[in-house]
């Protein structure tokens, strides 16, 4: 019997035995986990802030938000949440006064069970207090201090280690964080990846990135005062948006909204982000005000003799001495504000934002799809945003322009006819000439920029137990974009099943997305067709859980790629120890068919992996919770190919077919 034969049986008799060995009825893994896991992968996370939002859930998890003064921007950071949901929140609380427990969320009919389910994980009950800040000795006495250290250890050599790199392959990061109930954070975050110089080159003061930062809410008519690094959001994210992208599965979720306010920027993300300080304050009833500043120094790629920006750089990376000569060599001003109405389900408002750059954007405009990149130091942009919230019909929108001379807008329309149907269409238009520097929303094709298009989805739910989404989504670029010389057009499509019942929950998923490229010689389109499927059941029973999960990929584009991943994940938890196992088969064609897998890892490390070629996926995670102090949290995990002598290429390639890596974590409380 040949190798492969051998795994393949190898995994399918492991998945036999854990299915029929199930047992009984405490979850060993958090529920908000597996929903956001779902959410993300399904757009395959093209966007790193999912990450971001990722730590923003697990902060709250230690510190709830205090449902009954948190205020609306507060509870639309839960990505699960809706503007009507908020409203009807807020409805309850003014009518029958503040909520002693959170079973009385049951109370209100826009909340179903599931989501019922997991705002507990991050909202809870107090008593009220004074709208006014208490004074520093009471917040010293009741505010906890948390830290947290981890360290990511290869159990390999990449090349870059031997020459190229200019630090230890080792990735490590510390993180402070003080907070008095959910009215009062402070913290600062320094982090390292893999490779980048440690108290040497230029990070003399240690660490390659820190975020230092502050935000406090409720304190009479200041609503929300956030310093230091920071994210805002405003509108539907066509002028201001430093939040993650709204995708296409979680805007049904939130029903085509977005914009929620300023919040502290705690994630090693070192993009997307403003430095400064802003505040949002309360005029008069409904009607708030923010402002905001900023400054920052970022990476970027000069040219003319580095006069001139020739593209912002991203990903944070500083391993070598080219990337290393990227770091702050620019700087960034910003300086914005958001006028918001809101009264009786109605509101109205307007964002304007001024950024300069120290330096010259010059982009290269000679490939097509770069012709109208934003070029010049200073760029200005307004937009109005608008909407009404109502028991069956919500509508939200927001339109924009700026010294780009072109307009961007998007509308979105949900209908709620009863508890057991939601209904949502979204039309967007983004001119190709328009670009704001921080416009983030709804797209197929990453960018606020040369895109129209409509989208609707729905959600049923025909039985208690069963709910069926489902969604379509046409996209038309009127220019050229990357690996498309001319207009072209994606239409993406998905329908997904999910049924619970007691302990058991399965869930079913398909996916088709149909998009134009330039074809191998570039003189014409031809349209690439991916097919992605899902079908994953989850048991819990006691103190264990069990999920199993089958994916499968077909993608065509002149050559044809297949691919296909079993998953089995057994959790345990018993007391103040939980441990998590994952094994995993994969044998895909090529990158085309890769496949996506969520495995639990530690504290705001959102892990995902992205899998190709043939071969083996283990992991285990153990935490152990010490006298509720102290946490410690340790992630094994190794991706063994049997298709392959080496893995990935240039300075990052590993000469064996395994790769191995350790992550521990400690986190003290106090």
């Amino acid at each position: 019997m040949s190798t492969h034969s051998m795994a393949l049986r190898f995994t399918l008799t492991l998945l036999a035995a854990a299915i029929t060995a199930v047992a009984a009825a405490q979850e060993a893994q958090r529920p908000w986990e597996g929903l956001f896991a779902d959410i993300s992968i399904l757009d395959d996370m093209e966007s790193a802030e999912w990450e971001s939002t990722y730590e923003m859930l697990c902060e709250l998890e230690q510190e709830p938000l205090d449902i009954n003064t948190a205020t609306r921007e507060q509870l639309l950071q839960l990505p699960f949440l809706n503007d009507k949901q908020v409203e009807d929140i807020h409805i309850y609380i003014d009518r029958f006064g503040t909520m002693k427990s959170t079973g009385e969320l049951a109370m209100i009919t826009s909340l179903d069970y599931t989501t019922r389910c997991l705002l507990s994980y991050f909202v809870c009950c107090k008593e009220p207090e004074s709208p006014a800040m208490p004074d520093w000795q009471k917040v010293m006495k009741y505010g906890r201090h948390s830290v947290t250290a981890t360290a990511n250890i290869p159990f390999y050599e990449r090349r870059g280690d031997k020459e190229g790199y200019l630090g230890y392959p080792y990735r490590h990061s510390l993180r402070y964080r003080f907070h008095y109930s959910d009215r009062l954070k402070i913290g600062f975050l320094g982090a390292q990846d893999a490779g980048e110089p440690f108290f040497a080159n230029k990070n003399g003061a240690g660490y390659d990135f820190y975020a230092f930062y502050a935000e406090a809410h409720r304190i009479g008519r200041l609503k929300t005062i956030v310093a230091g690094r920071y994210r805002a959001s405003f509108g539907m994210g066509l002028v201001m948006s430093n939040d993650f992208s709204m995708g296409k599965l979680a805007a049904l979720y939130a029903l085509g909204q977005k914009g929620y306010g300023l919040r502290a920027h705690t994630s090693r993300s070192q993009a997307n982000y403003l430095q400064g300080a802003a505040a949002t304050v309360t005029l008069a009833r409904g009607l708030d005000i923010s402002a905001l500043v900023s400054y920052r120094k970022t990476d970027a790629t000069l040219n003319h003799g580095d006069s001139c920006i020739a593209s912002l750089d991203t990903d944070g990376y500083h391993r070598t001495v080219s990337e290393m000569g990227k770091k702050n060599n620019t700087s960034e001003t910003l300086a914005g504000a958001h006028l918001h109405f809101r009264r009786h389900g109605f509101h109205l408002g307007a964002t304007g934002s001024f950024t300069s750059y120290s330096k010259d954007l010059a982009p290269a405009t000679t490939p097509l799809y770069r012709r109208y990149y934003p070029s010049g130091n200073d760029f200005w942009n307004i937009g109005a945003d608008y909407g009404y919230t109502g028991h069956l019909v919500s509508l939200h929108g927001e339109t924009a322009t700026g010294g780009c001379g072109a307009i961007a807008t998007i509308h979105s329309l949900s209908l709620t006819p009863s508890s057991q149907w939601t209904l949502l269409a979204v039309q967007r238009f983004y001119g190709k000439k328009y670009y704001s520097m921080h416009a983030n929303s709804l797209s197929e094709g990453g960018r606020v920029q040369n895109e129209s298009g409509i989208y609707i989805g729905a959600q049923w739910q025909p039985l208690k137990r069963l709910r069926l989404t489902a969604y379509t989504d046409y996209a038309y670029f009127a220019g050229a974009k990357y690996q498309a010389q001319q207009a072209s057009h994606a239409w993406d499509h998905l329908i997904q099943a999910q049924y619970d019942h007691r302990q058991l929950s399965v869930t079913a998923r398909y996916r088709l997305k149909r998009r134009e490229y330039d074809n191998t010689d570039a003189t014409a389109l031809a349209t690439k067709t991916t097919h992605r499927a899902r079908l994953s059941a989850t048991l819990n029973r006691h103190s264990w859980r069990f999920t199993t999960t089958a994916d499968a990929a077909h993608s065509s584009f002149e050559e044809s790629s297949t691919g296909w991943m079993l998953t089995q994940q057994v959790g345990y938890r018993r007391r103040a120890l939980q441990l998590n196992a994952t094994l995993a088969y994969f044998h895909t064609d090529d990158n085309e068919s890769r496949l996506y897998g969520y495995e639990p890892g530690t504290l705001y490390t959102f892990a995902y992996q992205a899998f190709a070629g043939e071969g083996f996926r283990y992991a285990l995670t153990a935490r152990a919770d010490i006298a509720s102090r102290i946490t410690l949290i340790a992630h094994l995990a190794t991706t063994d190919y049997l298709d392959r002598d080496h893995i990935a290429s240039g300075l990052q390639q590993i000469d064996r077919s395994s790769k191995t890596d350790l992550e521990l974590q400690l986190r003290w409380n106090f």
